[in-house]
């Protein structure tokens, strides 16, 4: 099987991002960034976002999360915790997030260190969720091999039963993690591919250092 994709191009030519016009706190021009994306393609899933880990067997894996939420200290998801991502975020706290815009033809890259949020916070979400979702996470091994979906559609009914009419606890095995970011770079898309990127670094004092990079 062979296909050639080298004729694949596109022109990006929506925005540009310029040094002199970034705030010196990087969560500042996401809040931006995510504000106008989410206005202006609502449609798009614009809190979707890849999440890089070091697996247990060494070897790097990607995946697509929800972010649930960001503050000035970092970006918030939920998960199992005795998922393939969670063991290898206990054993290197160590990840990458990133987002991709298609529509507004803007990528961002996040290196950063995970942990646990708070149980209350874990809670608080959890009885956010629909109900289904609550049972899903309970009923749901995540990572293990399964025999078939059956196997898993008739653990769910049974939980249904045993659970009706009542409050649902969040397992233990399942919460938040916040990843806290010590390197954010911004990416524009640009025509001719001469791209805009700017690179936050977190420095010792707690301050950001900012510099462009070259495409």
């Amino acid at each position: 099987m062979e296909k050639d994709l080298s004729n694949y191009r596109k022109s990006y030519e929506k925005h540009e991002l310029l040094l002199k016009n970034v705030p010196e706190n990087p969560m500042e021009l996401f809040q931006k960034w995510f504000y106008e994306v989410d206005q202006f393609f609502p449609k798009d899933e614009n809190n979707a976002m890849t999440i890089a880990t070091i697996g247990l067997d060494g070897y790097p894996k990607s995946r697509v999360v929800l972010l649930k939420k960001y503050t000035y200290e970092g970006f918030i998801f939920y998960t199992n915790y005795k998922s393939e991502k969670g063991k290898a975020i206990a054993k290197n706290p160590n990840v990458c997030l990133s987002f991709f815009w298609q529509s507004a033809e803007r990528q961002i890259i996040i290196k950063g260190t995970a942990e646990k949020i708070a149980e209350n916070l874990s809670d608080g979400y959890f009885e956010s969720r629909p109900r289904g979702s609550q049972l899903s996470a309970i009923v749901s091994n995540q990572s293990e091999v399964i025999k078939n979906r059956t196997v898993l559609e008739n653990e769910l009914k049974v939980l249904e039963q045993e659970l009706e009419g009542k409050e649902i606890q969040r397992p233990k095995f399942w919460g938040g993690f916040i990843v806290k970011p010590i390197e954010i770079e911004f990416w524009q898309g640009r025509a001719n591919r001469l791209h805009d990127r700017i690179r936050y670094r977190l420095l010792s004092d707690y301050n950001w250092e900012i510099n462009r990079l070259s495409p």
